[in-house]
């Protein structure tokens, strides 16, 4: 069996990757770093580092790396032969894949089994995405080439810090993963990935995951960050802050309860996992790390404002989130873009056109108002 995996960084490495080695699979990345294809090719095996309570050292070998960028046909080959698709890039990077996705399948034998495809990303139906972007990349030949693929959502959680000076192409992460896959597009031929677990209905571990797991680490990160802190660690020993964090964590299980009715002592256990895994003290996660890109997280369903915005449209309790999302644009750090796009936003443009171009909500929203008054706060500041 063969897996092509689209990003080899860290996570790719470190997660995907490891499991796909765990499942038998040979392994390809595809990346568009030369140094980093270089250094893989290089190695004839790497260590996962799981380090904190019950963490082991895993080594993965059987596997190549690809440059997608100078040797796009080399990918297209291994892709018309792999048995499984998956990426782990961001979700603003599957166009890009896309293309070399379409082109392996019309390269693929039509008597082939399908290949399944899976998007590994920190986004809500990640792989349908990819999977509209695939088909916009293959144009006509979409409606002949559709049968030869199956593409399935996930939801993906382990934390993968910063990794060590001189770590090579090592990882270091936490003991702690979950790769939930939607079992339905499948039929009676899933994957064979022995870590992951197939579930009918993916939704509820997508958004639980989304909204505890990116709500609580971007909370603690901007309200550790407006505080001084310089760890995620620091930044929940602080009773306080952490009171903050939970809070919001509070109102995001009370909408996962309202919605997907999830119960409400599975949830606490759910927070508490997370905040202890939050605490490893042999993962010194950085706020500055945690906290970048804000504008990205602070988008329409991103992980402030698309549990607020559900929430608020139920009538139920936002005032945790609007605090996390008030330390967020507090957030200024010099060295990441974003931030500082944000905070000449802040700067130049009204209250009311700044919420809607960050949020994408409009004023007669129900979390409109309250975000007005958010931003205003942050204004006065400037």
């Amino acid at each position: 069996m063969k897996a092509v995996h689209f990003g080899a960084g860290n996570i790719g490495r470190g997660f995907v990757g490891l499991l796909l080695h765990e499942g038998g699979y040979e392994l390809v990345f595809s990346d568009v770093a030369a140094p980093l294809v270089d250094a893989i090719n290089a190695a004839s095996s790497y260590t996962v580092h799981e380090v904190g309570e019950g963490g082991v050292d895993k080594t993965v070998t059987g596997f190549r790396a690809i440059n997608s960028a100078t040797d796009p046909d080399a990918l297209v080959a291994e892709i018309a032969t792999a048995d499984v698709v998956t990426t782990a890039v961001g979700p603003t990077v599957l166009r890009f894949v896309a293309p070399h996705i379409a082109a392996g399948l019309a390269a693929r034998e039509a008597a082939q089994a399908a290949l399944h495809v899976m998007a590994c990303e920190n986004a809500i139906n990640a792989t349908d995405l990819l999977r509209d972007e695939v088909a916009a990349a293959a144009g006509e030949s979409w409606t002949d080439l559709q049968a030869r693929a199956v593409f399935a959502n996930t939801a993906v959680d382990r934390i993968v810090p910063a990794q060590p000076e001189g770590a090579g192409v090592d990882v270091t992460v936490e003991p702690f993963f979950e790769w939930a896959i939607e079992r339905p597009p499948f039929g009676d031929d899933p994957p064979q990935i022995p870590g992951a677990h197939f579930v009918d209905d993916l939704a509820p571990y997508i958004e639980r995951k989304l909204f505890t797991v990116n709500t609580g680490h971007a909370a603690a990160a901007y309200l550790g960050a407006r505080a001084g802190h310089v760890t995620i660690a620091q930044t929940l020993a602080d009773p306080s802050i952490a009171g903050q964090v939970i809070a919001a964590l509070e109102e995001t299980s009370a909408l996962l309860t309202a919605k997907h009715e999830l119960p409400v002592e599975e949830l606490a256990d759910y927070r508490a996992t997370i905040l202890r895994r939050f605490q490893n003290p042999a993962l010194p996660d950085t706020v500055g790390r945690v906290g970048r890109q804000p504008l990205r997280k602070l988008s329409r369903h991103e992980r402030f404002i698309g549990p607020a915005a559900e929430a608020a449209e139920r009538g139920m309790s936002v005032s945790g989130l609007l605090a996390a999302v008030g330390a967020a644009l507090e957030f200024d750090d010099p060295d990441d873009p974003q931030s500082q796009e944000l905070q000449q936003l802040l700067r130049d443009t009204d209250a009311a056109a700044t919420v809607t171009r960050i949020t994408g909500l409009t004023p007669q929203h129900p979390l409109f108002v309250d975000l007005l008054e958010v931003v205003h706060a942050r204004q006065r500041q400037l």
